[in-house]
């Protein structure tokens, strides 16, 4: 099977990125981009962030997950600690995550370190969520082999009966991490591949060097 794609093209023409005007802080241009993406290009799931671990096998994995919530500490995303990437992460939490949002032909890359959130915080989300997400949590061995779906169905109905007007537990093995960044970079398409890119890297005390990159 074969099949050529050299001809896929797209000239990026919507937006700059300038050096002059970037603050100091990238959190701050993170949540300027964010809330523009929000509001203007509605067609992208704004929080849907591909995270990318270094698994046991050695091999780098992608995969994408959700952004629940953003400080200047950090991202916090939420996922069952026994999965594949939550092995992964207490290996080797060096991670990355991406966002790319082609409406606006924006990209954002985040280098960083992960650790496990409070488990308080961990709760407090727990409880926020749906009831069927709270089943989902208990029901799945998430990265396990499975039997089949229909396993996973039958375990979901047990569990609804067996939860029936009681509050669902969080599992100690689910809740959230926070991925503390140490490089983050933003890229803007731009005619004839011409791409802004802005880099920023932790230096101390939340001091950032910032340097304009070559496309």
């Amino acid at each position: 099977m074969e099949k050529d794609l050299s001809h896929y093209r797209k000239s990026y023409e919507k937006s700059e990125l300038l050096l002059s005007e970037v603050p100091e802080n990238p959190m701050e241009l993170f949540q300027k981009w964010f809330y523009e993406i929000d509001t203007h290009f509605t067609e992208d799931e704004t929080n849907a962030m591909t995270l990318a671990t270094i698994g046991l096998d050695g091999f780098p994995k992608s995969r994408v997950v959700l952004l629940k919530k953003y400080t200047y500490e950090g991202f916090i995303f939420y996922t069952n600690y026994n999965s594949e990437k939550g092995k992964a992460i207490e290996a080797n939490p060096n991670v990355c995550l991406s966002f790319f949002w082609h409406g606006a032909e924006r990209q954002i890359i985040i280098k960083g370190q992960a650790e496990k959130i409070s488990e308080n915080l961990s709760d407090g989300y727990f409880e926020s969520r749906p009831r069927g997400s709270q089943l989902g949590a208990l029901v799945s061995n998430q990265s396990d082999v499975v039997l089949d779906r229909q396993s996973l169905e039958k375990r979901l109905l047990e569990l609804e009966a067996e939860y029936e007007g009681k509050e669902i537990p969080r599992p100690k093995h689910w809740g959230g991490f926070i991925v503390k960044p140490v490089e983050i970079e933003f890229w803007q398409g731009r005619p004839n591949r011409l791409h802004d890119r802005i880099r920023y890297q932790l230096q101390s005390d939340y001091n950032w060097l910032i340097n304009r990159l070559s496309p």
